[in-house]
């Protein structure tokens, strides 16, 4: 038996942003979002950016980037589906560190709306409040309170 090491010696950001891809509804889940998270919300149409003339019309109404920013939350979007189009799955989930019950229960109550609530807010044995959902967009979110860390 052997073991292999590797060490890295590169500079490594510390944080690391989630990035939606829709297909041709960008706006409308953003501004949903937007509206559930708060913050300032950022919305780059195709339409008259310099990738507008090398898209096919029906497009050029999508999203080329978006950004939700509040506080350190940062969710980055798109309507920009490659070759394979849009293939949703279940590998990844946005997880949101909430910091107190109310704004758990708050947020949990808003993302779920027209969605799909799979595992309701519930106190674990490591003593958070925790729970997860699906959105109207099938996107999935996991939601956690640590009550040792927050104010309640």
């Amino acid at each position: 038996m052997f073991a292999v090491q590797f060490n890295y010696s590169c500079a490594m950001s510390k944080h690391i942003n989630p990035y939606l891809t829709f297909n041709g509804n960008c706006r409308e889940a953003m501004t949903f979002y937007h509206d559930c998270l708060g913050g300032d919300l950022s919305l780059q149409a195709i339409e008259g950016s310099p990738m507008a003339g090398q898209l096919p019309p029906e497009m050029k109404a999508g999203i080329l980037h978006a950004t939700l920013t509040n506080g350190a939350l940062i969710l980055m979007a798109s309507d920009m589906v490659g070759e394979k189009g849009l293939q949703k799955g279940n590998a990844v989930s946005l997880m949101l560190e909430c910091s107190s019950e109310t704004e758990i229960r708050t947020l949990y109550e808003k993302l779920s709306a027209g969605g799909q609530a799979t595992h309701t807010l519930e106190n674990t044995f490591w003593g958070a409040l925790f729970g997860d959902l699906t959105d109207q967009f099938g996107n999935q979110w996991l939601l956690h309170f640590d009550k040792n860390a927050g104010t309640g």
